[in-house]
């Protein structure tokens, strides 16, 4: 087979760990294989097409801030791109996240409509079909099952300063993705293809593909950071996120430092300066970190994972915490709850502070060591990456076997 990837970047954040890991599993199985992405900072992506630069990403940005067409810009990269598939000739092409700034999806839509390439897209948010936002819950908005306009989220990424173009991207992008014949939509989580299901994107073939995590980086692991910070004693509560805004739900640590007892601490991070320098004396806040190893320590370290999402499709942050043997508390949001049970952890009603704290101290009064061993066990048999790769190059070899009947 030979097999093209498109995202926004190749071997750093999670869909671009994704993108590589793929790409170093088809080539170990004798594939061809080649990774095409937008952001140069990169890992374990050698000799891969670069395609866009920071001059498209800005001009893009503020194309977007102008007129709510995320998506239309990028008209140059996005002809290097299509000249660069035709000259690669793939047998199927895999999309990731194709929003962020980089691509123009009606060049590329059309490109593969006319080529009638079998194409896989994977799924990492709602942002395929809604006219503007990424995810609706916190807005509780629901026009995207029917016609979105007068968009509630137009502050929110990919955020528009002037106009509300959500009406016409919701059209547009209805006529480019359903012109697709040979296109399949993967989601990490039920709950997005459940959500797919209301959409306009509701006729497409949809496969559930869970995220997976490294098993052998994400376990528990001994640290010093308790000697460091001189926790002994405290019952640590981590939480962990790329970008801490009101979706991924810092203002509930915030409240739960004030309510918890003298012998609990709260360990946040992925913080900014700014968000750093405005914590209480019980939230000790560290910058966000690409450093899989120091994750782990911290996962290991920690008694209980928070996770107080109110929007999310199947985060890592659970799954890496578990592999880790910590057991993990999340908001019912989304697609968070379903790596969860209740032998690895606790669901707390969406929003609700109170049960939110209720959980955590039911979790610190049962001890860490009563999930620890449920929590690797479940990872080992649910979440390994390798699993969730091959299904994936499974997938590309039966629409090709399936192609050619």
């Amino acid at each position: 087979m030979r097999i093209l990837q498109i995202n926004a970047t190749c071997g750093v954040s999670s869909t671009g760990r994704i993108a590589a890991d793929i790409h170093h599993l088809l080539i170990q199985q004798n594939h061809e294989s080649l990774v095409a992405y937008a952001r140069k900072t990169t890992r374990k992506c050698p000799d891969q097409l670069h395609f866009a630069g920071a001059i498209n990403f800005a001009s893009h940005v503020l194309y977007t801030f102008m007129t709510d067409r995320h998506g239309f810009a990028s008209r140059l990269a996005t002809k290097r791109l299509l000249q660069a598939i035709d000259q690669y000739k793939p047998d199927l092409i895999h999309l990731h996240a194709i929003h962020g700034y980089y691509v123009n999806i009606a060049l590329l839509f059309e490109y593969l409509a006319e080529k009638k390439l079998p194409v896989i897209w994977t799924l990492h948010d709602c942002w395929s079909f809604t006219g503007h936002c990424a995810y609706y819950d916190y807005s509780g908005c629901q026009k995207w099952q029917t016609q979105c306009e007068h968009c509630p989220s137009l502050r929110d990424y990919p955020v528009s300063l002037l106009l509300d173009n959500s009406r016409q991207n919701y059209i547009d992008k209805k006529r480019l993705f359903n012109a697709l014949s040979n296109l399949t939509l993967v989601t990490p989580s039920q709950w997005l293809a459940g959500e797919l299901a209301l959409s306009f994107q509701s006729q497409t073939k949809c496969v559930v593909i869970n995220n997976g995590i490294n098993l052998e980086i994400f376990q528990p692991i001994p640290s010093n950071f308790r000697d460091q910070h001189h926790l002994a004693g405290q019952f640590i509560i981590l939480g962990v996120a790329s970008v801490w805004d009101r979706r991924k739900g810092l203002g509930y640590f915030l409240e739960l430092a004030e309510r918890l007892p003298s012998d609990c601490c709260i360990i946040l991070v992925g913080l900014s300066r700014k968000q750093k320098s405005n914590l209480p004396a019980n939230i000790i806040g560290l910058t966000r970190t690409d450093s899989v190893r120091q994750l782990a320590e911290l996962y290991s370290t920690a008694d209980v994972f928070v996770n107080p999402t109110l929007e999310d499709n199947y985060p890592t942050t659970n799954l890496e915490a578990m592999s880790c043997g910590t057991p993990v508390i999340t908001f019912q949001t989304g697609g968070s709850v379903e790596s969860v049970n209740a032998k690895t952890g606790c669901i707390a009603k969406r929003g609700d502070l109170d049960d939110l704290l209720e959980k955590i101290l039911l979790v610190k009064a049962n001890g860490k060591s009563l999930y620890t061993q449920a929590c690797r066990d479940q990872a080992v048999a649910e979440f390994n990456r390798e699993d969730k790769y091959q299904q994936y190059i499974d997938l590309y070899q039966s629409i090709l076997t399936r192609g050619l009947q």
